[in-house]
């Protein structure tokens, strides 16, 4: 019984002197480890807060989503590698198999990762914004939705189209309604048998009774070209960005009706036939 009673207290003794050990050895770095843990944790808290506040203003509420969530996981796995080492774990291996894990996905969704960062430039550098009309990769239509890989735009009859964001970060695109003004280039033809100065004349006047034309930057018409079946006068006005279509659509019917009143011809293309009859 006493050398029972002797052992075991032999093994207490021996497990206490290894949990002593244990301690001087590693409690410094852990304490450290934990308090260095707390302290990252409430620094990358304070970061991502001051980069959300420096942000807001000038980034997109969906990329702005993204940086954060990015930035916080990054600095986060960055502080656990940190903190791992300094309590003596072995992180060399980690870090090259996550290394390696990422360039694996990284070849495997290269697609998407261009997609994710063409969206991140339509975010960040706003070419375009939600309720812009833009033309681009053969459509043209309003964007409806910016999305961190794909932009939505409904066409002007009602078509969803879902374009790749590599495709419009990449390629070229013009964005119709970005500015305030913009200008109406209109081509009018009379026949080479009317009066060019009279039909010069009309044109000024319909141009001056619309007010939906500006006056500055000043209406141009002028005589452009002497074609095969028509003389055309070029009429380049400046109006405002939303008025675009309503005034040129306006001045044709207006032109048309005009010219008719006023016995000024709109040539069209025409094709004599002469049929000869040959006799043997």
């Amino acid at each position: 019984m006493d050398n029972l009673l002797s052992d075991g207290q032999k093994q207490v003794g021996e497990f206490s002197d290894w949990i002593t050990g244990m301690v001087m050895d590693y409690g410094p770095g852990l304490l450290l480890a934990i308090i260095t843990l707390i302290i990252g944790l409430w620094l990358i808290n304070r970061l991502i807060n001051l980069l959300d506040k420096s942000m807001t203003a000038k980034v997109e509420p969906t990329l702005l989503k993204f940086l954060h969530s990015l930035c916080s996981i990054g600095l986060k796995v960055l502080l656990l590698i940190s903190v791992a080492a300094m309590v003596g774990i072995e992180t060399t291996s980690f870090i090259a198999v996550l290394g390696a894990a990422g360039l694996a996905v990284g070849l495997a969704l290269q697609g998407s990762l261009a997609n994710f960062a063409g969206g991140a430039l339509i975010l960040f550098f706003k070419p375009f914004k939600v309720g812009d009309s833009i033309k681009a990769q053969g459509f043209a239509g309003v964007v409806r939705e910016i999305q961190i890989f794909n932009t939505i735009i409904t066409t002007f009859d009602n078509q969803r189209v879902i374009i790749p964001n590599a495709l419009l970060s990449n390629g070229c695109l013009v964005n119709v309604n970005v500015e305030s003004t913009r200008r109406v280039d209109m081509v009018f033809g009379i026949s080479y048998d009317d009066d060019i100065k009279k039909a010069k004349e009309i044109l000024n006047r319909l141009v001056e009774a619309d007010e939906r034309i500006l006056k500055d930057p000043a209406p141009v018409i002028a005589l452009s070209e002497l074609a095969d079946s028509s003389v055309n006068f070029a009429v380049r006005t400046w109006v405002k960005t939303p008025d675009y279509w309503a005034v040129y659509f306006a001045m044709h019917e207006n032109v048309k009706l005009t010219f008719d009143a006023e016995d000024i011809s709109i040539p069209y293309p025409q094709r004599d036939v002469h049929v000869y009859n040959e006799q043997k």
